[in-house]
């Protein structure tokens, strides 16, 4: 005789305090950005009174006009934009070209080479602020936007070049052959046949690698000394000034140049699993 063991419940209960518990943690790192929000709504001297509510009575949305006219900040986020996606692109370019080398092509010494592009990921980079400021310097690309740019156009980064040299390990090698008995150049491989299945790996780095230049901070600061030049990054320091800190200002600049971060991040995130796990083999 069998006996079956009703194990719904549990099941629905297991659910429950999992769901509970993410809700918890969620609202925990929803915390800071909550209270970003509640500022950026307040006026600046009920900031500073420890007796004002959490929740302004009357929210003052004049503090998001005030962010324009205070400060040059929609020059400002031009200025990031143009940053962060030429970057971007010359990133996902590049770095899928290496990838590519690294996965397809019989380059000497092509595992060597891998290994020390992924032992480059454990060293600093603020090692080689001087030395790249004096390269730069030399270059005469101090004040423009050269050193911002152009170093994402040679490479991509390692990371991103980890994340296609894997994806592209994992397509089928007869697709590629069989390109290539059809007489195409590896350049056209790597254009008609492997980009095109690589849409999953061009989002995740092209959103990596923008999210990365829109919030660089030290790098802008080294080489960018015109005003009219400056990021997001360098325009919310602005609000910090010698007569006093804009705190309702600085918060709702803050949100503000949130929103293509994380417009950026629900467009893509469908994209993440498929480009951080491929399905592969490959060493």
């Amino acid at each position: 005789m069998k006996i079956e063991v009703n194990t719904k419940p549990n099941r629905s209960w297991r659910t429950v305090l999992t769901y509970t518990a993410l809700c918890v943690v969620a609202t925990l790192f929803a915390l800071p950005l909550i209270a970003c929000l509640l500022t950026s709504l307040q006026p600046l001297e009920r900031v500073y009174d420890a007796n004002a509510p959490l929740l302004p009575s009357q929210p003052r949305w004049t503090n998001y006009v005030e962010v324009f006219r205070t400060l040059p900040f929609a020059r400002f986020m031009v200025n990031s934009t143009l940053i962060s996606t030429t970057a971007a692109f010359g990133a996902v370019l590049t770095s899928s070209m290496a990838g590519y080398a690294l996965a397809n092509l019989n380059l000497p010494y092509r595992r060597l080479w891998f290994t020390a592009l992924i032992a480059t990921l454990i060293l600093p980079s603020q090692i080689l602020f001087i030395p790249q400021f004096m390269l730069f310097d030399a270059l005469g690309w101090i004040g423009t936007y050269k050193p911002l740019i152009v170093p994402a156009w040679l490479g991509g980064g390692a990371f991103n070049i980890f994340l296609f040299r894997q994806f592209f390990k994992s397509i089928p090698k007869p697709l590629a052959e069989a390109a290539e008995l059809d007489g195409a150049s590896p350049w056209q491989c790597y254009r008609y046949v492997m980009m095109p299945t690589a849409r999953p790996v061009v989002v995740t780095a092209a959103s990596l690698s923008f999210m990365l230049h829109w919030r660089f901070f030290f790098g802008p600061l080294m080489y960018l000394s015109d005003f009219n030049t400056f990021p997001v990054s360098l325009g919310l320091r602005m609000y910090q000034t010698l007569a006093g800190t804009w705190i309702n200002l600085l918060m709702a600049a803050t949100v503000i140049s949130t929103i293509p971060l994380l417009a950026i991040f629900l467009m893509g995130q469908r994209f993440f699993p498929d480009a951080v796990s491929p399905n592969s083999d490959a060493d």
